[in-house]
């Protein structure tokens, strides 16, 4: 065994979605990581492969977004259900519906889909730029609190998957991205609580198809009488076919059934006929029982974090490859819900900001508590919807016109909003989308019983309802009169955003006036962390001139004409100059504010809102601002601030 001193602010495990994210933030961001999988290579084969809205909401924030689509993915719009035909022949096509309905506000109005093996590289080779690296193939071989050290309390030994070579080091943190044999979790004694028995057992196939299929290039759902399968379309002509091949209705059903390719192949040209299918190639193909549990906790002493897959489970699977089993993997959700990758990149997403706040000396350690109560509740939630959605769907085929009421959005009577297969669909598709993700109150998303009381924080309007995604809106960038996708704005770089919506500049100027003026106070959250380099720090910074943990975006409801950055914008926010905008007026109505007077939005650095608050004269509006953020950061701040300084 090697003995080594080597210090680390984190060892990851595991490199798929999870642990990548997680990874390429915190190296951004300056962390010194280890980061191991036991892999020889990336996922070469099989697994994920679609891309939710939020998610690529997400990709794109943290600039990512062009290098994925340079794979040229397919981009699924909509979904095409098929049935069986009303004179016994085969199937027949029943409806469609968008892939994201129009009820919700995405940026992004379709589903991405794209090998994972693709989605990995463009992580990993951010990662290199950032100078860091995946070591494989490693895994780990134990890890204990050793309190010798407390700044770096975890030693953490791994192993070489194949010369048995081991090292020891010490950690602040240590995450698992395992999967679903997770040896962390397994050590921690931490337990996957089953919620539903497993129903059916379905075979995966990509491959490239000759078809007559007419919609083969879509997103589908086929149920004939001879079972069901759902078709994928994926990038260089690869089709996924998911095949129902068994079911507890079955007599002589078994959870561990399997399948050979050539019998997967058959139970597929059964459920499409009297349409034909035939295989080039087959690149990867799975058999597997579907079932749903969650890990009754996310994290040990807010030290050792898990993450992905190894968190939330809807199945168990063996992979089998032409005949041959080579391990054992979790796959997320049915089949048609598509959320394992998705829902591991907000797990990481939802931790490395915080990771970051902690140990950048901003938030104290205890809000590192709110990973598993925001996370954990939204999987409950996941499995809830999936489990609802998929007995209403098993139970009656909608019909085309359900269909295209819940998709559209068209209600005809309330007959059809009182219909419960709509009503499922909706919360279905929003939550899954990504953008129906609402966390719960706390001291990062305001409600009336948080600890900052000013009678300034908005909460009767849902647009602005903290917790959930901040609304997507246009506006105009006052320096260069660019088009600015204003959620956008602000990169993924581990800062709050503070967006002043400014109202009428005419209005505005003096409550615009105050609020910079008290932001620059002593005891202003502002001011408390303010750059030591400060002076330094280049001209052409657009981000973070003043701190790393703000960003602030001034939003004047006027004309660009009527803007001038000099004049009625005070000298602190005319330092973001990249970062004033005129807006007519879509975006403070789509936000719920007044187009005349404003208010101030703060969103989280995951883009989720934190609060809301009016924009007024005086110092109310920076003492609530000062409140909100004393609920969690590491100083005394606002009055407190005052009253430590006397």
């Amino acid at each position: 065994m090697v003995s080594s001193t080597a210090r680390f602010d984190i060892v990851i495990v595991g490199a798929g979605p999870a642990g990548l994210l997680l990874a390429v933030c915190l190296a951004r961001w300056g962390y010194k990581i280890k980061h191991i999988d036991k892999r020889d290579v990336p996922t070469v084969t099989g697994r994920a492969d679609g891309i939710q809205p939020r998610s690529l909401h997400i990709l794109r924030n943290m600039g990512l977004k062009r290098q994925l689509m340079a794979h040229e993915p397919v981009r699924i719009y909509e979904v095409s259900f098929w049935d069986p035909a009303s004179d016994g022949t085969g199937i027949q096509k029943a409806g469609s519906a968008l892939a994201c309905p129009s009820f919700i506000d995405a940026r992004y109005p379709f589903t991405t889909a794209l090998h994972q093996g693709f989605i990995e590289r463009v992580f990993i080779d951010d990662l290199g730029k950032h100078g860091a690296s995946v070591q494989r193939p490693w895994e780990i071989a134990g890890f204990a609190s050793d309190p010798i050290d407390p700044e770096y309390p975890l030693e953490v030994t791994i192993k070489h998957a194949k010369t048995r070579e081991m090292e020891t080091v010490r950690a602040k943190y240590l995450f698992s991205g395992e999967g679903a044999k997770s040896f962390v979790r397994d050590q921690l004694g931490f337990k996957l609580r089953q919620k539903d028995a497993v129903s059916h057992v379905w075979g995966v196939m990509d491959g490239v198809v000759r078809t007559d299929f007419p919609d083969v290039k879509m997103k589908c759902t086929v149920h004939s009488d001879s079972g069901s399968v759902m078709i994928i379309p994926r990038e260089n002509n690869l089709v996924r076919l998911y095949i129902q091949l068994a079911s507890t209705e079955d007599k002589d059903y078994d959870t561990r059934q399997q399948a050979t390719e050539a019998e997967v192949q058959a139970s597929a040209k059964k459920i499409l006929a009297p349409y034909d299918i035939e295989w080039d190639r087959v690149e990867w193909y799975s058999v597997y029982p579907i079932g749903q549990g969650i890990v009754e906790r996310y994290t040990s002493d807010n030290r050792i974090f898990l993450g992905g897959d190894c968190c939330h489970t809807h199945s168990v699977s063996l992979v089998l490859r032409r005949g041959a089993i080579l391990k054992q993997s979790l796959i997320h959700c049915q089949p048609k819900a598509g959320q394992g990758m998705n829902t591991a990149f907000h797990d990481a997403l939802n931790l490395a900001w915080k990771l970051h706040h902690v140990e950048g000396g901003f938030a104290n350690r205890s809000i590192l508590s709110t990973y598993e109560s925001e996370r954990k509740p939204i999987a409950e939630n996941l499995l809830n919807f999936d489990a609802k959605y998929a007995a209403l769907f098993s139970q009656k085929t909608p019909s085309a016109e359900q269909v295209d009421a819940a998709s559209r959005d068209v209600h005809n009577g309330s007959s059809i909003e009182e219909n419960e297969f709509i009503k499922t669909f909706k919360a279905n598709q929003e939550f899954t989308s990504g953008y129906g993700i609402l966390y719960p109150a706390n001291e990062f998303n305001w409600s009336p019983a948080h600890a900052a009381k000013s009678s300034l924080f908005k909460h009767e309007d849902s647009k602005l309802r903290p917790g959930y995604v901040m609304p997507n809106a246009n506006v105009i960038r006052v320096v260069d009169a660019n088009l600015v996708h204003l959620e956008q704005a602000v990169p993924l770089n581990g800062s709050f955003r503070i967006f002043v919506f400014a109202g009428k500049p005419s209005t505005t100027r003096p409550a615009l006036a105050d609020l910079a003026t008290n932001l620059q106070k002593p005891s202003s959250f502002y001011k408390a962390y303010e750059r030591a380099d400060q002076a330094t720090v280049s001209y052409h910074e657009r981000d973070n001139p003043h701190s790393h943990f703000f960003t602030i975006c001034t939003i004047f409801c006027a004309s660009k004409a009527d803007i001038e950055i000099e004049r009625p914008v005070p000298v602190l926010m005319a330092r973001y100059s990249n970062h004033v905008y005129a807006d007519d007026g879509s975006a403070h109505a789509k936000m719920g504010l007044d187009a005349r007077v404003g208010g101030v939005v703060i969103v989280r650095p995951d883009s989720h809102v934190g609060c809301a608050v009016r924009l007024v004269e005086g110092n109310g509006t920076a003492d609530a601002l000062n409140e909100y953020f004393g609920a969690f950061v590491s100083k005394k701040i606002g009055r407190q601030g005052i009253q430590a300084r006397v």
